[in-house]
């Protein structure tokens, strides 16, 4: 779809308006007098330009009794052109015509054209520019550029109303503050992260094949070597302590970028932010941060093997110091081109939430198991974090829905078939002081705290888990914390969640009977399958102040008896083994089943009655064909 531009022509009288307009629609210079006000003049899109760009050239009186129609044509416009052409006309522009538009509150851009340029006396354009132009660009931050023309030569004829294209289509207004000299913060930040995803080695510079890539991605075409040293001598010249050899620096960088802006190539920079999904307002679009992904009831969305391979990648490239993890420098690194650290992460106390190394920052191992649990509890969030992070499809397409997947939908039923996921979600359930928390500290192989510190928020942690087989999964154990009432009545909670584990402090007498009051309390618990685990094994075991001791509890729902476990054995890995493998074999974790097996005797007689009397027909058939 074409975009339209409308341009106002407007100006004293006899400045040459619409000797302009003509000699642009014609081709050529019109000598005779021609009508005083031109009709509108429209100019289809250009075939094979990459700015669709339809435009409408509107022709405009100055005089008082027009003054109606001007008023009308200026606020349906979408840029000016300001024409004068002599010295009385240039002093209108900034005493009648620029305060004229200011009180009609119209937001367009202005577009100053000093006309009859064959008139005036000798002078370099960059002199006019200086001693007519500026002053008044820099009183009257509405003139977008200035141009000299001659319609009679002619000269920048076609330019004029090029640059009134340019100014709609790619305004100087958001990418460069005249009078301060410098591109805006808005424009900053966005040639920021340009530069980052650019430099794919993150060492800080843009060496020559990262140039050659960013060319290629930004303008799709090759940049050709002569015009790269002459990139590099640009820099090294005007960038203090640039290393070209090295590359082009973040510095080099916005530099080139604010040359294009003071000679008014801003097209190019518009070209550049753009490409990389950048909106007018310098915001990334919309629909690349958060494409549609929907994912269906009982399903769920994990990282696909070209999502798992962009982010350990992505580790590897940021750990500067080859230790293993990611300190608060690396890691203010990675996330330089996003918002931040996403906010559920924040709530989770990241890192604490994922495998650290001693040193306390997250290893690959913790940084896959941390995306994995953000994609499968907020697939959005990770889609959003592709875009910003740079994630390329396979087919050089920056879209980031490759990276997700959806698993099967997993049906609820008390014998269901293995599940096909890779990341599953367990609660833990259980009584204060249970000893949920320290079990979480030891699924992330954190080092026992005898000092009891209560949950308050719910916590959630996540690691890898290898199941019988060698095959892995990722298990995300979620303490619910004083939100355990609101979240079990949260049937969508309680649908995302695949195992419930009901934990008990083996040692403390009054512990089994909050499992027993919970069941009771949320009956809709029994629809998922769920593991019974005694906590604390370690201590002297103690009678339950229950009805029936956890084995016999057990026993009598047709469960597997509680697992005996202490957050001090070694053994404990075994326990978080078989919670992955019942979230992803659930029969296994449902009640067993009481019904006695089918009683097929009747089956068996009726096919032994009806083998026999075929037995006996084929042998009296027999008889009678021997028979003389």
């Amino acid at each position: 779809m074409a975009t339209v531009v409308r341009i106002c022509v407007c100006g004293d009288e006899g400045t040459g308006k619409s000797s302009l307009i003509a000699s642009f629609v014609k081709d050529v210079f019109v000598a005779n007098k021609i009508q005083s006000v031109l009709p509108i003049v429209t100019v289809p899109p250009t075939s094979g330009q990459p700015d669709n760009v339809k435009t409408s050239i509107v022709d405009t009186s100055a005089r008082p009794q027009d003054r109606l129609t001007l008023r009308k044509e200026i606020r349906k416009s979408n840029v000016i052109l300001l024409v004068y052409s002599d010295h009385y006309s240039y002093e209108r522009v900034a005493l009648f015509w620029m305060p004229y538009f200011r009180s009609l509150g119209v937001n367009v851009p202005v577009v100053l054209c000093a006309n009859k340029a064959d008139l005036t006396a000798e002078g370099s354009t960059s002199q006019v520019f200086e001693e007519e132009m500026l002053p008044v660009m820099n009183e009257f931050r509405e003139i977008d550029s200035c141009i000299r023309t001659s319609a009679k030569e002619p000269r920048n004829v076609v330019e004029v109303f090029y640059l009134c294209e340019k100014a709609v289509t790619h305004p100087i207004a958001p990418l460069y503050d005249h009078k301060e000299g410098q591109l805006k913060p808005a424009c900053v930040d966005a040639l920021k992260r340009v530069f980052w995803l650019s430099d794919k080695d993150q060492d800080g510079f843009l060496n020559d094949q990262e140039m050659h890539a960013f060319q290629a991605k930004a303008f799709e075409k090759p940049l050709l070597p002569d015009e790269l040293e002459q990139v590099k001598l640009t820099v090294g010249k005007a960038v203090p302590n640039s290393q070209t050899e090295k590359g082009i620096d973040l510095a080099g960088f916005l530099f080139l970028n604010k040359l294009y802006a003071e000679k008014a190539r801003h097209e190019t920079i518009w070209t550049i932010v753009r490409k990389h999904h950048y909106t007018d307002s310098l915001s990334l679009e919309d629909s690349f941060l958060h494409p549609r992904f929907e994912v269906p009831d009982y399903a769920s969305a994990e990282l696909s093997p070209a999502g798992y391979r962009f982010f350990m990648d992505l580790f590897l490239t940021f750990d500067k110091d080859n230790d293993g993890g990611l300190n608060d420098q690396e890691l203010a690194a990675l996330f330089a081109p996003t918002p931040g650290l996403p906010s559920s992460w924040a709530e989770t106390s990241f890192p604490s939430s994922t495998v650290r190394n001693e040193a306390g920052h997250i290893t690959l191992q913790g940084w896959l198991a941390q995306w994995s649990m953000t994609t499968f509890l907020e697939p959005k969030t990770t889609l959003e974090y592709l875009a910003y992070l740079g994630f390329e499809a396979a087919n050089g397409r920056d879209i980031t829905t490759p990276a997700l997947k959806i698993t099967k939908p997993r049906k609820r039923r008390r014998r269901p078939g293995r599940v096909e996921r890779n990341v599953v979600l367990c609660y833990l359930l259980g009584s204060s002081g249970a000893g949920k928390s320290s079990l979480i500290d030891a699924f992330l192989n954190r080092p026992f705290d005898p000092i009891y510190h209560p949950t308050i928020k719910p916590r959630r942690a996540v690691n890898s888990v290898e199941l019988h087989g060698g095959k892995q999964c990722y298990l995300i154990l979620e303490e619910l914390g004083e939100l355990e009432p609101a979240i079990l009545d949260n049937q969508a909670k309680l649908d995302a969640c695949d195992l419930i584990c009901y934990a008990y402090d083996s040692s403390e007498p009054d512990s089994f009977s909050h499992i027993v009051e919970l069941r009771k309390r949320y009956p809709q618990l029994d629809e998922l399958p769920a593991v019974y685990t005694a906590l604390k094994a370690d201590r002297d075991k103690t009678t339950q102040r229950s009805e029936q001791q956890p084995d016999a509890y057990t026993t009598a729902i047709n469960m597997n008896s509680p697992l005996h476990v202490s957050v001090t054995w070694n053994s404990i890995s075994e326990l978080f083994v078989a919670l992955a493998e019942a979230a992803t074999n659930p029969s296994t974790a449902f009640p067993k089943s009481d019904e006695p097996p089918p009683d097929r005797t009747g089956i068996y007689l009726a096919l032994t009655a009806t083998t026999c009397a075929a037995l006996a027909a084929f042998m009296i058939w027999r008889r009678s064909t021997n028979s003389p």
